[in-house]
């Protein structure tokens, strides 16, 4: 074979450039750039060096031939004449991959059945033997590409891919793939920052693939020095001597990396599932001297190695996978812009993010940005100088005064000078008095975000006095006031609800996201709350039952008052929280028309009427909902207010349930689904049609003298004329409606229905 083959070294989109450089630094020559690979000519001590230090690649590819192909009977001969006992034995196992399409080659899995049918005929021995497949661990893995009407047919050194590097046996739910974690490291500056004894921190580390490459690298320890298989291990063409020696290199260059004094290299991560899988990842990869990783959240992220300590911030923020979920993000990037500048002066930062729009939401310029792929998603990585002339702050500052700044940041990287030394009275010496820290301003909202502050912080006064009266925490506070940002807010004591409308499909994508942005960054400072305490939701229009199904699962309550009495509300595991606000005129009437009143509340949700019927003097409530959960929450309800006895929860189907039903009941709440098919109940339940049937059977449960409410928020109901000639039905929709719904007065429609 000849002393000098041609390599292509695969590597995910976006990466060429940077490997063509590492390629070139490890010894490929004549290295041009392709698609997702660079290809060049090397001598087989630079193949196994690629395939033992290469960061960035994915696989090493040694050419064997190039053959012109018009169909497949080309491609079975330009395979078949290759001579394959060089390469395994006849006995051996195989694996082919085939790419590329033409040719007559429509079909991979086709064109990869003649590649092996090709070789097992060359091999096959006239006893019979010949080679088998193995697609995990195969003795030759063989790739053929097709590209415009030429084969190229390659033999993968590697093995398995070269970003598996064997220590991330643990994972978590969106992790970096090890070779794009150490392209981004490289790009923000990593090598040069940690040849200068600089510190890497990453406040949200998830299981440490940041961490581990950065240890790598700083500590000059080739990526694949612990792999055991290779490509080329059971290959004929192996030359074991040679192998040796240059792993025995890279095992005597990392023992020297690893007996230097280790740098400051620690992560941060929120989920405390995550930071023992971290661990145990850093320890496989031979870094615990080098790499901590403790639990904390990113509002409270400080990196402090020492004060005069440099280094550079590194992470990788969730992007969002579920709608809504990219406005809740805002916050965590907001808190990560507010630990740069008041924690991380004179750093560098790299943010490496699917949702760039999020990052410019920091309050922080990035003086460069780089387009990368993490799989199929186009990212960006900004680069950022922590240095107080790029925060995005409230106080616009002259050339002047920037300058001031740059040269006060100048100054504060270099060393101190020594001092002379004070000492007291007693002889011992005075510490200095440390510097102040810089007081860091919020970022400024945008225009359109001052302007949406405003209007909330309007809101909120004009109804203190109305809240304070009713003795209530929990109310809307805006509700698409201005359409543009729509929206709905509840503040639930201290904490805030958003409901955020899907856009009509008429608006610009990009201005609803941007506006969605101005009013979430707004939120805290106009209702004066921590951003921790905001939950935001996308609301659209619902079917069925999915309104009331589990979003999330943090099984957080939290307790609010309304008119006397105590609630749980749930805001972050369903689209509704467990009390509808908009019911509370209905609920304050229950409470003070209870006294001594047998009570019903069908489809009662979390029981929250019940609550104020018993808070009234009820002589005993009964509530009844299909749904165990929520029960268990009305039972919860109960309990908190000391009314747990004469208090009756049942669960069932309400028409099956009114069906069999026999006691009587002086007052009456329904307050039905629109629509419902719980697979729990017979049949399909739809208000708009079953209305008739259902008020005919609760007032059927009605005592003599006897009230039933019925309401519903489905907002094209028309309650049926005939019941009008059965009943006495009174309208009371306008009643029923609070100040804080005032603009949306078709929230709900409401009736008061007695016995002629």
């Amino acid at each position: 074979m000849s002393d000098r083959f041609e390599l292509f070294l695969t590597c995910p989109k976006g990466l060429e450039g940077l490997l063509i450089e590492e390629a070139v630094g490890l010894g490929l020559e004549d290295a041009r750039e392709h698609t997702s690979a660079v290809r060049g000519m090397a001598t087989m001590e630079t193949a196994y060096r690629l395939c033992l230090w290469s960061r960035l690649a994915n696989r090493v590819l040694l050419v064997l031939k190039r053959f012109p192909m018009k169909d497949a009977e080309d491609l079975y001969h330009g395979v078949l004449d290759v001579e394959w006992q060089d390469h395994m034995l006849a006995d051996g196992t195989l694996a082919v991959e085939f790419s590329g399409h033409g040719s007559g080659i429509d079909n991979t899995h086709f064109g990869a059945l003649k590649v092996k049918d090709a070789i097992v005929d060359k091999l096959r021995t006239p006893q019979g033997d010949r080679p088998s497949i193995d697609k995990l661990n195969p003795d030759l893995r063989i790739h053929l590409r097709l590209d415009r009407g030429e084969a190229i047919l390659s033999l993968d050194l590697s093995g398995h891919s070269l970003h598996q590097r064997g220590y991330r046996l643990q994972q978590g739910a969106a992790p970096l793939k090890e070779n794009l974690a150490a392209a981004i490291l490289i790009r923000s500056g990593w090598p040069r920052i940690a040849a200068e004894g600089g510190a890497l921190a990453d406040p949200m580390c998830g299981v440490g693939t940041f961490l581990v490459e950065a240890g790598m690298i700083a500590a000059d320890m080739a990526p694949n020095l612990r792999r055991e298989q290779w490509g080329f291990t059971a290959w004929l063409g192996h030359v074991p001597a040679l192998w040796k020696k240059l792993h025995e290199e890279a095992v005597e260059r990392a023992a020297a990396g690893l007996a230097k004094p280790p740098l400051w290299i620690r992560g941060y991560e929120a989920d405390p599932r995550l930071i023992q899988p971290g661990r145990n990842n850093v320890e496989r990869a031979g870094l615990s001297e080098w790499i901590k990783i403790y639990q904390g959240e990113v509002a409270t992220f400080e990196p402090r190695p020492d004060q005069n300590q440099k280094g550079l911030v590194i992470c990788n923020p969730p992007y969002g996978e579920r709608l809504g979920d990219e406005a809740s993000l805002l916050y965590l990037y907001q808190n990560l812009g507010e630990r740069l500048r008041q924690a991380c002066l004179n750093w560098e930062a790299a943010v490496f993010t699917g949702a760039p729009d999020l990052g410019k939401r920091m309050g922080i310029r990035s003086h460069k940005q780089y387009s990368f792929w993490n799989g199929a998603l186009p990212c960006k990585l900004l680069l950022i100088k922590v240095l107080p002339d790029q925060f995005v702050t409230g106080e616009r500052r002259t050339p002047e005064q920037r300058q001031a700044e740059r040269e006060q940041a100048a100054y504060d990287q270099t060393p101190n000078e020594p001092q002379e030394r004070k000492f007291n009275k007693n002889g011992n010496p005075i510490k200095p008095t440390p510097a102040p820290a810089p007081v860091v301003e919020q970022p400024r909202l945008s225009e359109g975000g001052q302007m949406f502050a405003n209007r909330l912080q309007k809101n909120l006064k004009a109804m203190s006095k109305w809240v304070k009266r009713e003795g209530i925490d929990c109310y809307r506070v805006y509700d698409a006031d201005m359409p543009e940002y729509a929206m709905a807010i509840d503040l639930y004591h201290d904490w805030v609800h958003v409901q955020e409308y899907a856009a009509p499909k008429s608006i610009d994508p990009e201005k609803a996201s941007a506006r969605m942005f101005d009013a979430l960054a707004a939120i805290p400072q106009a209702l004066n709350v921590d951003k921790s305490r905001v939950v935001v939701k996308r609301r659209e229009r619902q079917s069925g039952t999915k309104q009331y199904e589990r979003q999330a699962a943090q099984g957080k309550f939290n307790e609010v008052s309304e008119g006397g009495v105590k609630l749980l509300v749930n805001l972050t595991d369903y689209l509704d929280t467990g009390l509808f606000l908009d019911h509370r005129p209905m609920r304050m009437r229950i409470q003070k028309e209870a006294a001594g009143k047998r009570f019903l509340n069908l489809f009662c949700y979390t029981a929250t009427a019940s609550v104020h019927a018993a808070k009234g003097g009820a002589r005993s409530t009964t509530s009844v909902d299909l749904s165990k959960t929520y029960l268990d929450w009305a039972r919860r309800n109960l309990s908190l207010n000391g009314f747990s006895d004469k208090n009756r929860l049942e669960q069932g189907d309400v028409m099956a349930w009114l069906e069999s039903s026999r006691d009587e009941y002086d007052l009456i709440f329904i307050d039905p689904p629109t629509f419902s098919n719980s697979k729990r109940m017979e049949g399909i339940f739809d208000v708009q049609r079953d209305q008739v049937q259902l008020i005919d059977l609760a007032m059927a449960r009605l005592a003599p003298g006897g009230v039933l409410y019925f309401s519903n928020n489905f907002r094209k109901f028309q309650l049926e004329e005939n019941l009008a000639e059965r009943y006495a039905v009174e309208e009371i929709s306008a009643q029923t409606i609070d100040p804080d719904f005032a603009r949306n007065t078709k929230i709900h429609r409401a009736w008061k229905i007695t016995a002629r």
